[in-house]
Formats: C-alpha cells, structure tokens, sequence
C-alpha cells in the first residue's frame, strides 16, 4: 500500500495545469457556437435596434411632436403609430431570434430533457406573466410611451407587477428569451439574451431619468396653475 500511494509525492504539482473556468467557458463556446452564421449577427442587430430606434423616435416626438402633426394633431394618434412600428420590430426581432437558433447547434449540456425544457418553460410562463400584467396595467399608451407624446398617466403604477420590478415588460422579455433558449438547448440563444438584457438595461438608464423629467414638469405646471 505504501508503495502505491507513495508515488504521489514525487509528483511536483506546481508544475501541473488545470483548466480555468474563464478558459473552460471560452472553450465551450467557441465548439457550441458557430460564430461565423450571419443568423447570429442579425439577430443581435435587431436586439439592440429596437430599443434604440423607439427611444430615438420617442425623443425627437417629444421635442417637436413631429407624430402628432402627422397624425392630424392627434397624440393618441401619434402614439399608436409608435406602437405599431415597435410591435412589427418587435415581431421581426423574435422571428431573427429564432432563426438564430434553429441555425445553431443544440448542446448536450443542456439538451437534457424533460428538466431543462421543465425549467425554460417556466421561465417563459414567469416572463409572459410579467409582460402581460404589465401591459394590462399600463394599457396601450402607457406601454408603447405615450408620455412622451403627451399622454401622462395619472400617477405611477404600483400593483402587481410593479411592486416585483420597476420594469417588468423588459425583464418579462428577457426571461422569455431566456426560457426559450434553454428549451431550443441553444447557447447562441442564451447569448443573444445576454444581448437583450444589456439592451434594455441601456434603455432603462436613459428613459427612466428622462420620463421622471417629463412627469415632473407636469407637477410643476400643475402647482403653477
């Protein structure tokens, strides 16, 4: 016995090398992901787009109200016009991503089976829960920013699901990408969520500090009257 186990003390494991986790991770996404499918690139081009171009466009119909003039005068109007070009960005963003995926391998790791697609599943149904209460609080003008057409709510929404997060449509969709990712068994989806948490946390720091902005400018016209 002890000849056998004493072997192990000639053995200078300083010199021995051991994978990081950095470098194991690395490793992994470079054999799961096919980095050179161009389903990939526009799916992230579409991610990080539409929050871009509704903030853009939300602004500059707040400056100048270039949508309600072109709406015949009608904020509603400029409004639902927005929510008509986010929703077919939007409709065109989850067709790339899925197209994303179904061009990318599925991975054993997470092909799993019933508990993966178990755990994606809830994740989708958690996210839909989030986005649909959040739309149905809010209605169509408080979810598609009509305040920035000047359309303000009457005070801040404070039931389910805004006691759980001050952004429930955009984390809602997240864990949407994110379920469906992991039911796909797909790491270029789990990416590509990475991306649309990234893109609506960018979003949230710019339209949070300037729709308090626009609320308190109403607050203080209301005192003034």
């Amino acid at each position: 016995m002890h000849e056998c186990c004493g072997g192990f003390g000639h053995i200078d494991m300083s010199k021995a090398e051991f994978p990081l986790p950095v470098e194991q991770l690395s490793q992994w996404l470079t054999d799961s992901v096919n980095w050179t499918d161009a389903n990939l690139y526009i799916a992230l081009a579409c991610i990080v787009f539409n929050p871009t171009f509704w903030n853009v466009v939300a602004r500059r119909e707040h400056r100048t109200r270039f949508l309600t003039r072109a709406c015949c005068g009608s904020a509603h109007g400029a409004c639902y016009a927005l929510a008509i070009a986010i929703l077919l960005l939007g409709f065109y963003r989850d067709y790339r991503f899925l197209e994303a995926m179904r061009s990318q391998p599925r991975v054993p790791l997470l092909d799993r089976g019933a508990p993966v697609y178990a755990a994606g599943l809830a994740l989708v149904s958690l996210g839909s829960l989030l986005v649909l209460t959040s739309f149905w609080a809010l209605g169509i003008t408080g979810t598609f920013l009509g305040d920035y057409c000047g359309i303000l709510m009457d005070g801040k929404a404070a039931g389910f699901p805004f006691s759980v997060t001050d952004n429930p449509m955009y984390w809602g969709s997240t864990l949407n990408f994110l379920g469906c990712s992991l039911m796909q068994a797909s790491p270029a989806g789990i990416i590509l969520t990475c991306g649309v948490a990234i893109s609506y946390r960018v979003a949230i720091a710019f339209e949070g500090p300037f729709t308090r902005a626009i609320y308190e400018q109403r607050n203080v016209g209301l005192k003034r009257r």
